[in-house]
């Protein structure tokens, strides 16, 4: 649920009824077996993934007001 959802492990954890840091050590170990690609290798595609994660950031920000 925390992969396919982007949902903190936290509140995934919560909402089945398990402690927190069980579900992080479970996230934690699959992601070690099957780590993700660096997509963002070269520097176009690092600056377009720091601008999407700009804008990202300031929508947060202002969903939150």
């Amino acid at each position: 649920m925390v992969i396919e959802t982007g949902r903190p492990v936290a509140e995934v954890a919560r909402d089945l009824g398990i402690h927190d840091g069980t579900l992080g050590n479970w996230f934690n170990a699959y992601r070690r077996a099957h780590p993700e690609p660096d997509e963002a290798s070269g520097p176009v595609e690092r600056a377009r993934m720091k601008e999407i994660e700009d804008e990202i950031r300031g929508l947060r920000m202002e969903n939150e007001s």
